[in-house]
């Protein structure tokens, strides 16, 4: 895993998902995370269904909603969340094919991995508006920790601009997203693109 990862973010979006998802894969971006709280189900699944097919050879991500998940069929993986420490990530998402789980801590890291995950999100580095929850900002520093300790990817998330995504790489992660930095500006393919140059031509998923 190396390179841009898309999240959406309906919220902070000028165009809306639909626009920037097909940004994101003009980019070339490899793996794409569908994360909506708000909304009717019924909506959720028929927008969900269309980022789908715009994701139709990529990875698509659907972050926390099994619902979703089971009415969408991710055409990679689900996305899911810190775990308890008694249960393992597959445990809560049968039908995935990959498994990411957001850390905070290296315990936390020590235990997604142990419980089967594919991958790790790190989260946050910087200090961020985008997720009311996402807790203190750890820097970099704990994501080198993590990067010594695990042996799965690891995706950089919270804060991360075309400033500091630089240190961010250097201290280990496979892939960066920079939420605000992309769908608040008016071309998001342009913006993703100034990352995946960060990557040296090599970005990608595997």
């Amino acid at each position: 895993m190396r390179g841009y990862y898309f999240i959406t973010e309906a919220r902070l979006s000028r165009a809306g998902n639909l626009s920037d998802v097909a940004g994101a894969v003009a980019a070339k971006v490899r793996v794409v995370q569908y994360r909506e709280k708000q909304g009717l189900t019924g909506e959720l699944v028929a927008e969900a269904r269309q980022l789908r097919e715009l994701c139709r050879h990529i990875i698509f991500l659907v972050n926390d909603r099994v619902d979703l998940a089971l009415e969408v069929g991710p055409t990679g993986s689900t996305w899911a969340r810190r775990t308890s420490p008694t249960t393992k990530p597959g445990d809560c998402w049968a039908p995935a094919k990959i498994i990411g789980v957001t850390v905070h801590n290296v315990a936390e890291a020590l235990a997604a991995q142990a419980g089967g995950a594919d991958y790790l999100g790190v989260s946050p580095i910087f200090s961020t508006a985008t997720k009311a929850d996402a807790g203190a900002p750890s820097g970099v520093a704990l994501l080198s920790e993590i990067r010594r300790r695990v042996t799965l990817p690891l995706v950089a998330v919270g804060g991360i601009t075309l400033a500091n995504a630089p240190a961010v790489i250097a201290a280990g992660a496979d892939a960066v997203c920079a939420i605000a930095a992309v769908v608040t500006r008016p071309e998001v393919k342009a913006e993703i693109d100034k990352f995946q140059k960060l990557f040296g031509g090599n970005a990608s998923i595997c």
